[in-house]
C-alpha cells in the first residue's frame, strides 16, 4: 500500500488536534482574538472552547486510526478528520457569522482573497480528497492466515 494516504492524513490529523488550541488559546497574537477577547461574552468563549476540545478529540481520534496498519483505518480516519473543517466553512452559510470580528480587520490574514482559516480548512480538506481517492485507488491485498 501506499504510503502517501497515510501521510497526507497524518499530516491533517496533527494540524487538526494542535492547530485550535495554538490559534484560540496560544499564539498570543490570535489568542486575543479568541480565548482572551474581552469583546466576547463567556457563552462565546465556552463555545470556542467547545470548538478546542471537539478539535483535539477528533483529531487525536483520526491521528489512532491513521497509525493503525489496517488499510480499512483511513477513510474513517479521513472522514472524521473532516468534520471540523467542514463545520467551519458550513458555519459561514449561517446570519451574521464572520471569520474575524471587525476590530481585527487590520490584524487578519487572508491567502488568495480567502480568510487564512477558510484557506487552510479548503488545503486540508484537498489534502483528505486526495488521501480518500489514493486509498480507493490501491488494490486490496489477500492475505491467508
Amino acid at each position: 500500500m501506499s504510503l502517501l494516504p497515510r501521510i497526507l492524513i497524518v499530516t491533517v490529523a496533527a494540524i487538526t488536534t494542535a492547530g485550535a488550541v495554538l490559534a484560540d488559546l496560544v499564539i498570543p497574537e490570535l489568542a486575543a482574538q479568541h480565548a482572551f477577547n474581552p469583546a466576547w461574552p463567556p457563552h462565546a468563549k465556552f463555545h470556542d472552547a467547545q470548538y478546542m476540545v471537539m478539535t483535539v478529540l477528533l483529531g487525536l481520534t483520526g491521528l489512532i486510526l491513521a497509525l493503525r496498519r489496517a488499510r480499512n483505518t483511513l477513510l474513517p480516519a479521513a472522514a472524521v478528520l473532516s468534520v471540523p473543517w467542514l463545520g467551519m466553512i458550513g458555519a459561514l452559510l449561517f446570519p451574521g457569522t464572520a471569520t474575524y470580528d471587525p476590530e481585527f480587520a487590520d490584524h487578519t490574514v487572508f491567502v488568495l482573497g480567502l480568510h487564512g482559516q477558510v484557506f487552510m480548512a479548503i488545503v486540508l480538506l484537498t489534502a483528505l480528497l486526495i488521501a480518500t481517492a489514493a486509498t480507493l485507488r490501491t488494490p486490496r491485498t489477500t492475505t491467508t492466515r
